[in-house]
Order: structure tokens, then sequence, then C-alpha cells
């Protein structure tokens, strides 16, 4: 099942040269770029977690500088989904003008709709993703760490968070452990 959230959906995935092309226009319109990602992309799920800051100040020929961004979340985190979001601060108040999926994992294990009987013959309906029956961190495949919150500082820094196969040091090499010599002496 392929996950239809934001604007070209139902398109083929979009090329960089696309992706590129969108942010430019966005930028053309004063909107402000921002990437985020998740493994939970429940359709009524639309805040995801941030790459880093959004960008206010880029000019429309700056949109390589906002695709750097999208590479690199992307290289952060492969098995999540990516999404650029275009926000329009036009109206005094931030508002999503335009938003797109640029990353999704190999496979979409779809979601499955739970009926619930209610009084009165009375019909309720959920949507369940598949996906959600791992752990955050663990969904897709990532052999990520469970943790659910993301140090602030990252998001600033644009570095991957516990749950990227990149680790929080930003290589996929294993970090070698702190020595812990002289702790507990006295």
């Amino acid at each position: 099942m392929r996950i239809t959230q934001g604007q070209f959906s139902f398109l083929d995935e979009l090329t960089d040269e696309e992706i590129e092309a969108q942010i430019s226009y966005a930028l053309s319109n004063d909107w402000a770029i921002m990437v985020e990602y998740t493994d939970d992309p429940h359709p009524r799920n639309n805040l995801w977690e941030m790459w880093k800051a959004p960008a206010f100040d880029l000019e429309p020929d700056e949109a390589g500088e906002a695709m750097k961004d999208v590479v690199a979340c992307r290289e952060a985190y492969p098995n999540h989904y990516v999404k650029v979001v275009a926000y329009d601060a036009s109206l005094g108040r931030q508002t999503s003008a335009m938003s797109f999926i640029v990353n999704r994992p190999a496979e979409e294990p779809g979601f499955r709709l739970e009926r619930q009987e209610k009084r009165d013959r009375q019909m309720h309906y959920t949507i369940q993703a598949y996906s959600a029956q791992d752990a955050m961190g663990r969904r897709y495949g990532n052999e990520g760490d469970l943790a659910s919150t993301r140090d602030p500082a990252a998001v600033q820094d644009a570095t991957p968070g516990r749950d990227s196969p990149l680790g929080a040091n930003g290589s996929a090499a294993e970090a070698e452990p702190a020595s812990d010599e002289g702790v507990g002496d006295s």
C-alpha cells in the first residue's frame, strides 16, 4: 500500500530535479521550507519530526540549500517517510501551503480498518497502521534506539537522532564507548 499524503501523492516519485523545482516555486511565493520525517504516517499524524528549523530566509535561487536538507534527512532516515513542507506566513500565522513526500520506506505495509460496535447498532471505524505494531524506532526494518524524543539541539544542528541508522554521532560506524577509568573512585 502506498501512503498518499500531501501533494503529488498519486504521481510517481518526484526526481530530485522536480523536488528542487517545487522548492524553488515555494520560495518564489515567499514560503518558508521545512523538512520533516516520521515512521508513523497515520493520516491524522500531520506533525512529523523536524529535521531542522524551517528555512525562512531563502531566496528562490537558493533552492539547492533546502535540497541539501532533503538529501541529509534521507541519508539519516532511509527507512522513514520524509516530506517537504512550505509554510505561508502572509496571513499572520504559519499555514501549510504545500507539502509532499520525498522519501518512503521500501515496503509500506498499510493500514487495517477496525470496526467497533456501539450502542443502538452504531458502528465506529478506526484506522490502525500495521507498522505501529513495532515500537517507534524499530518500524520499517529500522534497528534504531527506542527513544521517542529527540534532543532539541539535534533539530537546531540537523543531526540524526538515536533512531537513525547513522546514530546521534552522524556516522554509521559504532562510536567507541567512553572510558570509565576513574569513575567511582574517591
